[in-house]
C-alpha cells in the first residue's frame, strides 16, 4: 500500500480479513501521528464497514455531533441528523486505523515512493521493494496515479485550522456557502473537547486558478465571522474531486480515496470513499491470489461500481444543479421544512445517499420547494 492514511490502511485491512497469511506493507512517507488536512468529520457508516474488518471502539472516546447546518445568505436549516457523526483530527484517528491494520498483520515502513516498476509478475517500488500488486492511497498529489497515467479531474483548494469552538456553534456542524459559483463554502466542526476544526474551500477555475491563503481565510472569516480568531494549524489542500462516473484500471495496480479523485463534489467529504474503497481493494487483492491471477482490478472496479456508482453520478448530477444560487436556496428551504429531504441530503453528502424524488423535486423545482 503507498500510503497509509485511511484509505491505505483500510486496503490493508480488507486484505488481511480475507486472508489473515498475505504479506502486506504499507509504505508512508511520514511518522505517525502526523496531521492532515481535512475536514475531520467521520460519518457513522465509515465505522460500519470497520466493523466488517473487526475494526471497532475506534472513536469510543470521542463525542459524537448530532446537528448538522447548512446556510447561504439568509437561507438556513438547523436539524438534528439520523446518526450523528464525529470530528476527530486525522493525527488521532489516522494513527489509530494505521494500528488497526499493523495488528492484523500489516507492516508500516516509512518511505517516500518516487515510482514503480514492473517486470513480469512483479512490481518494483524505487527498484527496492517488490510485490505482486499495489494500492495507491498517496493521496491527492498521488505518484501511483502519475504512474498509470490517469489524468486528474477538478480540483477544489482548501484551508483548514483549529479555533476555539464559539458558543453559538457548539455541538455541530456548520457549513455556509459562498454566494458565488459553488461549490465554494466555509465549515466549522466542532470536536466536542473546546475546539473546532474551521476552513473554507472553492473549486478552482480558470477565471480564478491559485486563490492565495489570504483569500481563503478572508472567505472563511466573512462567512463565518470569528472563525479564524485563536485559530492555530492552519494548512492549505488541494481536494480532488469526483465526476459523473470512475472507471477504474483493470491489472495488478489500484487507485484508492484521494489518489483516485475520490471527494464528493458537494462537501468535500473523503474519509468514507478513502475505506470504502479501500477495503475493496484490498479484498479484490486477496481474491486475485486466491485465483491465481494478477487482475485485481477488474474485481476491485465491479464492486466499487456496484457500492458507489450510481452514489456518484447522483453526488455529480446534485453538484451540477446546485451550482445556480436559486436551486441551493431551494435545496436548503426543502431540508428546513422537512426532516426526510434534510436526512436525504445528509447521506448523499456525507456517505453513500441517493438523489431521491422528494430531494429532486425540490432542487427542480425551486420555486415550490421555496413556497413550502
Amino acid at each position: 500500500m503507498v500510503g497509509a492514511g485511511p484509505a491505505g490502511a483500510s486496503a490493508a485491512l480488507g486484505a488481511l480479513a480475507a486472508d489473515p497469511s498475505l504479506s502486506v506493507v504499507m509504505l508512508d512517507r511520514h511518522d505517525f501521528p502526523r496531521d492532515k488536512a481535512c475536514g475531520d468529520g467521520i460519518a457513522p457508516h465509515v465505522l460500519d464497514l470497520l466493523a466488517e474488518v473487526g475494526v471497532t471502539g475506534i472513536l469510543d472516546d470521542w463525542t459524537p455531533v448530532g446537528r448538522f447546518v447548512l446556510t447561504k445568505g439568509d437561507v438556513g436549516v438547523d436539524r438534528f441528523m439520523a446518526r450523528p457523526n464525529w470530528v476527530v483530527p486525522r493525527t488521532v484517528f489516522d494513527q489509530r486505523l494505521a494500528e488497526a491494520a499493523q495488528a492484523a498483520g500489516a507492516q508500516l515502513l516509512r518511505r517516500r515512493v518516487r515510482g514503480l516498476q514492473r517486470s513480469g509478475g512483479s512490481i518494483g517500488v524505487d527498484g527496492e521493494l517488490h510485490g505482486r500488486f499495489v494500492v495507491g492511497a498517496d493521496g491527492a498529489h498521488s505518484v501511483v496515479r502519475r504512474e498509470l497515467r490517469v489524468a486528474p479531474g477538478p480540483v477544489a483548494l482548501a484551508i483548514r485550522g483549529y479555533a476555539p469552538t464559539p458558543a453559538g456553534r457548539a455541538a455541530s456542524q456548520v457549513i455556509a456557502y459562498g454566494p458565488g459559483r459553488q461549490p465554494s463554502y466555509a465549515w466549522s466542526f466542532d470536536r466536542g473537547d473546546g475546539w473546532s476544526n474551521v476552513g473554507y474551500g472553492e473549486q478552482l477555475t480558470s477565471a480564478r486558478p491559485r486563490p492565495t491563503r489570504a483569500d481563503l481565510t478572508a472567505q472563511l472569516e466573512k462567512l463565518l465571522p470569528g472563525a479564524t480568531n485563536e485559530g492555530t494549524s492552519w494548512w492549505g489542500h488541494h481536494l480532488p474531486l469526483a465526476g459523473w462516473s470512475w472507471r477504474p484500471q483493470p491489472g495488478p495496480v489500484m487507485l484508492v480515496g484521494d489518489a483516485a479523485g475520490l471527494i464528493n463534489p458537494m462537501t468535500g467529504e473523503g474519509i468514507y470513499y478513502a475505506v470504502a474503497t479501500g477495503l475493496l481493494a484490498g479484498r479484490a487483492v486477496a481474491e486475485a491470489l486466491r485465483a491465481g491471477s494478477s487482475d485485481a482490478g477488474t474485481t476491485y472496479r465491479r464492486e466499487v461500481g456496484r457500492l458507489l456508482g450510481r452514489h456518484l453520478r447522483h453526488t455529480a448530477l446534485t453538484a451540477q444543479l446546485t451550482r445556480s444560487g436559486r436551486v441551493l436556496d431551494a435545496g436548503i428551504r426543502a431540508a428546513a421544512a422537512d426532516q426526510r429531504i434534510f436526512d436525504d441530503l445528509v447521506e448523499l453528502g456525507l456517505a453513500d445517499g441517493l438523489i431521491t424524488r422528494p430531494l429532486l423535486r425540490a432542487l427542480v423545482r425551486p420555486r415550490r420547494a421555496g413556497s413550502r
